[in-house]
């Protein structure tokens, strides 16, 4: 395809032909990649990661490669600059897996697959030396890949269970990020590189796919007031906790209100429970504090992966004592500016990613009402409040099964 047909097509190349303008080499080795004739070659002893300037969320990328004997690259999608695309992003993989160097390949590291995530399937990949055409297509969390015409994966992230998986690539829940290649010291080359920007600006509270609004920007169904912690609500009866919570309903509806679809709190009640409670699950919650602002997220209610304007940054573990408490990173908006997690929690532990940014990693959380006792396997997520006016919107959540016979 030429850059005529391509701008027909509502593709833009991201490739000149000729230069690396657009592009940026991080970890550079030997020459890195050279650009010539159309060409984009990645040197037996070169390479390094070459990533788009630009972030890209929903889109179609379209390419043509060339490998060499035992070649070995990647496609790099939604990815941070820093860090190994295929464990903090997505890496799809490009290899010469008929090698006898790879005869011991697991699942999910054949060509095409989203590397140790998704496996692809096999036999559409043409001999070495020849030139292979593909495309991939993310669109929310919806993959696919397609070889020389053939769907070697088509795969729905939220599908993926295992514990394991989730954990060790946190990145492929990213919403968007750079697309690079990926160099492994072997000669690969690429061209006719182009792609769809398919990304389209989102609307407040409309859940994304495979996940369900828990704020429909209208009302406070799916919410209820702060009875009490954990202990002291497993004590009441039945008659007791429903005479209670009808008591903190009332003065939830005083404080907590909705303004042009955005969950506002005054600072004088308590804090927003949800209706039931949840187990294993991913939530999305975007989130607003003022200077000096204090809240946070209780997960099965207990505190709390932080919100605050501090120093350290939102995002940690607030309350654990044995086990890392603060964010690896501040990556806060400026005050008065929106924030998205995303919060992921699987049996004990808890990954944290805040705008596009892991903060926390596969962290046990601890139990704060009974430090003796594990976190509790289910209860209700809580918005917590500090006194100070707090802001929500875009609150989403995705139950995660547990895998047949247990985790």
């Amino acid at each position: 395809m030429n850059v005529a047909e391509a701008a027909e097509d509502g593709f833009t190349p991201l490739f000149d032909g000729k230069t690396l303008n657009g592009w940026t080499l991080v970890g550079r080795v030997g020459p890195g990649y050279i650009p010539e004739n159309g060409v984009l070659t990645c040197p037996a002893d070169g390479g390094g990661n070459l990533f788009t300037e630009k972030e890209y969320s929903d889109f179609i990328l379209r390419f043509e490669f060339k490998l060499s004997a035992a070649g070995n690259n990647g496609i790099g999608i939604r990815a941070p600059l820093e860090g190994d695309a295929a464990y903090v992003g997505m890496e799809v993989q490009v290899l010469d897996d008929s090698s006898p160097e790879y005869a011991n390949l697991e699942p999910g590291q054949y060509h095409g697959s989203i590397y140790k995530v998704v496996p692809s399937k096999r036999g559409a990949l043409k001999p070495v030396g020849e030139w292979n055409v593909e495309e991939i297509r993310a669109v929310g969390r919806h993959i696919k890949v397609t070889l020389n015409g053939k769907v070697i994966v088509d795969a729905d992230l939220n599908s993926v269970t295992d514990p394991h998986t989730l954990f060790e690539h946190p990145g492929f829940r990213r919403g968007k990020g750079h697309i690079g290649f990926l160099g492994h010291g072997s000669l690969v080359q690429f061209r006719n590189v182009r792609i769809r920007d398919l990304n389209k600006p989102e609307k407040d509270n409309r859940a994304p796919d495979g996940f369900y609004a828990l704020f429909d920007g209208k009302s406070l169904a799916n919410w209820k007031g702060l009875v009490a912690d954990p202990p002291a609500r497993a004590k009441m009866s039945a008659t007791e906790l429903a005479t209670e919570q009808k008591k903190v309903d009332e003065q939830m509806r005083t404080h907590w209100r909705i303004e042009n679809g955005v969950l506002v709190y005054d600072g004088k009640g308590n804090s927003l429970c949800t209706a039931r409670d949840f187990r294993d699950f991913e939530m999305i919650v975007d989130w607003k504090i003022g200077a000096g602002g204090d809240s946070g997220i209780y997960l099965r209610g207990s505190p709390q992966v932080q919100i605050w304007d501090n120093p350290l940054g939102s995002g940690g573990l607030y309350n654990n004592q044995k086990n890392p408490s603060n964010p690896t990173v501040k990556a806060d908006a400026p005050i008065g500016e929106w924030n998205r997690f995303r919060i992921l929690m699987v049996g004990e532990r808890v990954t944290v990613y805040l705008n596009d940014v892991l903060v926390t990693n596969n962290v046990l959380m601890e139990n704060y009402w009974e430090r003796d006792k594990p976190i509790y396997p289910l209860g209700q997520i809580e918005l917590q409040h500090h006194g100070e006016t707090l802001y929500f919107k875009n609150i989403y959540i995705r139950e995660i099964p547990a895998m047949k016979g247990g985790k």
